[in-house]
């Protein structure tokens, strides 16, 4: 069964956001890391490097398909999980510890307001 945890947010997209201090970590979701199944790269944004919600900020590549990830919210990469460099398949692994993506620093902390609860998610995917 597709884990769905209650202290994060979701988008349309199947990313995560947990907020902490105006910093946003990102991550994909259990669900999409089941339907791309083996990830074997991922390509990461720079520290550093600035996002608008809905740009494409990452890459990830698994077996079968090639999937773009997208920026939740606003603002500018302050951390990226450089264990993927190497360990690609920790985002099947522990989509929601160890295999996440970016993080964010927000610069508009009420984009937020437009993902979803983890109710509204779990009704999106059925």
């Amino acid at each position: 069964m597709t884990e769905i945890r209650d202290n994060l947010l979701y988008t349309e997209s199947d990313e995560w956001v947990r907020k902490k201090n105006g910093v946003a970590r990102i991550g994909i979701t259990d669900y999409a890391q089941e339907h791309l199944t083996d990830v074997v790269y991922v390509e990461l944004p720079s520290v550093g490097d600035t996002f608008s919600r809905g740009d494409e900020m990452a890459t990830i590549e698994s077996v079968k398909s090639v999937s773009e990830i997208y920026a939740p919210v606003s603002g500018e990469v302050v951390e990226v999980n450089r264990r993927l460099d190497e360990e690609p398949e920790l985002v099947n692994g522990s989509p929601y510890d160890e295999g996440w993506l970016v993080e964010i620093k927000m610069s508009d902390e009420s984009e937020t307001a437009a993902l979803l609860s983890p109710s509204d998610y779990r009704a999106k995917l059925g």
